[in-house]
């Protein structure tokens, strides 16, 4: 299995960061780069693609040294799903196996929290979420019968981001840092090879 793939949208979203866009730069342009990297499967390590029975997993692709951006694998399995959370960055999202089911939601006048819509991404497919778009959502497989996976890409580390996670209903929020399933290992993008 080549990591490729993922080697070129590292390099091309690292070019994209160091001019210095503008967000919505970073999510028009960003979303095309994804595109590209979701249009096909086969660069995802079998290690970064395993579902937990319990829960869903959030594997860490690549961190940028200097916090710019992680890329992380979301394995979903049947019936798994986040609570309703945030995530204090700019993120793009694309759909790399299976279906993906979005719920946005908007805080109200009382504190909590409603429903304003809900989307599937499948395979293929992108969407991005920020502080300035709409940045609160619940993410589940939409798949009963098998996993989904999606990659996202953060402005930030964002398993080291303190973030919340919100009771919809009375709109308290917890906070959290999500971490990562492989705490210890991510791919080797350049194969081992000296360059």
């Amino acid at each position: 299995m080549s990591t490729q793939k993922l080697l070129t949208f590292v390099q091309d979203i690292t070019r994209l960061l160091n001019r210095n866009p503008a967000e919505s730069e970073i999510l028009v342009e960003g979303k095309k780069l994804v595109a590209t990297l979701v249009s096909s499967d086969e660069w995802l390590p079998d290690a970064f693609a395993q579902p937990h029975p319990d829960h869903y997993q959030q594997y860490l692709l690549y961190a940028d040294p200097l916090d710019r951006l992680s890329i992380v694998s979301f394995v979903w399995g049947p019936g798994q799903k986040t609570p309703v959370h945030d995530h204090l960055t700019w993120g793009i999202v694309g759909g790399l196996r299976g279906e993906e089911r979005e719920t946005t939601f908007q805080k109200q006048a009382d504190g909590s929290y409603k429903p304003t819509g809900t989307g599937v991404l499948h395979a293929g497919e992108t969407t991005a979420v920020s502080p300035v778009i709409g940045d609160i959502h619940e993410v589940s497989n939409n798949l009963t019968d098998r996993p989904s996976i999606s990659i996202h890409v953060y402005g930030k580390n964002i398993g080291r981001v303190h973030r919340h996670v919100f009771d919809p209903a009375t709109g308290a929020a917890k906070s959290f840092v999500s971490g990562y399933a492989n705490p210890e290992v991510v791919p080797n993008l350049w194969g081992g090879v000296a360059a």
